[in-house]
């Protein structure tokens, strides 16, 4: 074990051999994706600028907003860790993606300690091998600024250690962990929704172990930290306009009117993509067949995990809570894993958008200690020869899930860190280029698709605004409203358009014979254009 001793005075943590392992995976982990920070991979977008641009307005103190802008769901905590960053050094990628990768350090450090604590040792060094690997989809999840994951998978860990401590008495401040547990629940909530299956099974597991504590001051600790951690939600609820509170939002993006997939449909793209997507088995553009074995295998995975759970804590019954506790948890982590799953599967993007909507499965990751225990015991059972030729047949399959689990994802990791890289810089070089020709020789006040503006105006620290309009060259999705109405006050706006587009296309007709004697340059694969008359159709 990892235990502190003192030496000619000196005092420092001696780590055991699968500490150590676990370190030195964990530094691998975060040293690539450090690599890839630097050179901004996987490619930045207009979704990610816009968190940029919150965090830029909240570090100059002119907006402290609570959603991201344009919709009122999704929190802007990852805006504000990466403020004080942008306020020192002004806006870049990797500062604004920094404070995800020291997210993703600290996730590595409580998944492994959780692990340790509720599994074994060399199991838990296992798990953060795993997780220190991870190809396009993975990383993107870890390493963009698009909300909530990355922050709602830390604290879910730090709850679930809160447990864990309060079950085996090693909480010196009992009252004050409650508290904390209902803090991180509350920002959790605020940050992102998804996180709500993992956040109601780590309640039900802190009901089971303190449930007379609750009854007293931990109780109202936990409903006073709470209501702290989603205080932001709250208030800005509190005076959204009818129908535009988040319930509402939500309600209405649910329930958006368009024909449902069937239920076959919705389980292919959950399971035979989403799964292994999100565990980095596949490449980004998609799963070929055979990469779907283990999102058919998982929900197997999830009842042979369940099954173990429930017998551990049988078989524990009348013993300390501290004894029961690792049982409970991996129960909670497997339930909470099959809610998830059951609340994408339902929707109908898993079946119309699984490439773009497996994002949503990231939080999965959570239950990989759950979900891979009972394999990892099977195996290390046939190896050790402590079972007969049914549990050696067992342990063999086993094996073999866990071996061809950690060849495909290293193999994916590999592929993408060779040949993978190169379009995603190739693609942010590009993009700096056009900032840099704007920001130079303008025009300033420019018209763009989504996909362009806010990208555009977060790398020129907003010297160029843009407003959106779509492919008919009508208003589009203008998430910051501030910067339509600058554009509309120009007297002479610019058109930045991808070239060949239907906007482009829109654009020269609307243009005529002054199309080309309008067309200032070509950087990129995108077209800028400067007409003398502006071009405004929808007015």
């Amino acid at each position: 074990m990892s235990q502190p001793v003192r030496k000619r005075g000196r005092w420092r943590p001696q780590l055991d051999r699968p500490a150590l392992v676990a370190l030195l995976f964990g530094l691998a982990g975060v040293g690539y994706r450090l690599v890839l920070t630097l050179h901004t991979v996987p490619v930045s977008n207009s979704d990610e600028a816009t968190f940029g641009l919150a965090a830029m307005h909240i570090a100059q103190g002119r907006e402290l907003p609570v959603f991201l802008y344009g919709q009122r769901y999704m929190g802007v905590l990852e805006s504000y860790l990466a403020a004080p960053l942008i306020a020192v050094a002004g806006p870049s990628w990797p500062l604004l993606r920094l404070p995800l990768l020291l997210l993703y350090a600290v996730f590595l450090w409580l998944i492994h300690r959780l692990t340790r604590r509720i599994c074994s040792p060399w199991f838990a060094a296992f798990v953060v091998g795993l997780l220190a690997l991870g190809g396009e989809r993975v990383v993107r999840d870890q390493l963009t600024v698009v909300g909530g994951r990355p922050e709602v998978k830390v604290a879910v860990l730090l709850m679930l250690l809160v447990v864990v401590g309060l079950a085996r008495g090693t909480v010196r401040h009992r009252r004050l962990a409650v508290g904390l547990f209902g803090l991180l629940a509350g920002v959790a909530a605020w940050s992102d929704w998804l996180i709500l299956p993992y956040l109601g099974v780590a309640a039900l597991a802190l009901l089971w172990v303190a449930r007379r504590e609750l009854l007293g001051w931990a109780g109202a600790l936990l409903l006073a930290g709470f209501a702290v951690g989603i205080a932001p939600m709250i208030r800005d609820n509190l005076v959204a306009p009818p129908g535009e509170d988040s319930l509402s939002v939500l309600r209405e993006v649910s329930t958006r009117a368009g024909t449902t997939p069937p239920w076959t449909s919705r389980l292919d793209g959950g399971l035979l993509e989403g799964v292994p997507l999100a565990a980095g088995l596949c490449p980004v553009d998609g799963c070929s067949r055979w990469q779907g074995w283990f999102g058919l295998l998982y929900p197997l995975l999830l009842v042979v995990a369940a099954a173990f759970a429930v017998v551990a804590y049988r078989r524990a019954a009348g013993t300390s809570p501290g004894r029961r506790v690792g049982p409970v948890v991996h129960l909670a982590l497997v339930v909470g894993a099959a809610l998830t799953l059951l609340s994408y599967v339902r929707s109908p993007l898993a079946a119309t958008s699984p490439l773009d909507n497996a994002r949503y499965l990231s939080v999965l990751q959570l239950s990989l200690p759950a979900v891979l225990w009972p394999l990892w015991l099977a195996a290390v059972a046939c190896w050790r020869g402590t079972v007969g030729a049914l549990g050696r047949l067992a342990g063999a399959l086993a094996t073999a899930v866990l071996a061809a689990l950690t060849a495909t994802t290293l193999v994916v990791t590999v592929q993408f860190a060779a040949t993978g890289t190169e379009a995603s810089r190739v693609e942010e070089r590009q993009a700096r280029e056009l900032a840099d020709r704007l920001r130079a020789g303008g025009p300033h006040e420019v018209y763009g698709d989504y996909w362009t503006c806010n990208r555009l105006i977060f790398n020129t620290d907003e010297s160029v605004v843009c407003a959106v309009l779509d492919g008919e060259l009508t208003p589009g999705q203008n998430r910051y409203p501030a910067y339509w109405r600058q554009v509309g006050r120009a007297d002479r706006p610019g058109y930045v358009l991808a070239a060949g587009s239907a906007a482009e296309r829109r654009l020269r007709r609307l243009l005529g014979d002054r199309a080309d004697a309008a067309l200032l340059a070509e950087v990129g694969g995108y077209r800028v254009y400067h007409p003398e008359t502006p071009v405004r159709p929808w007015r």
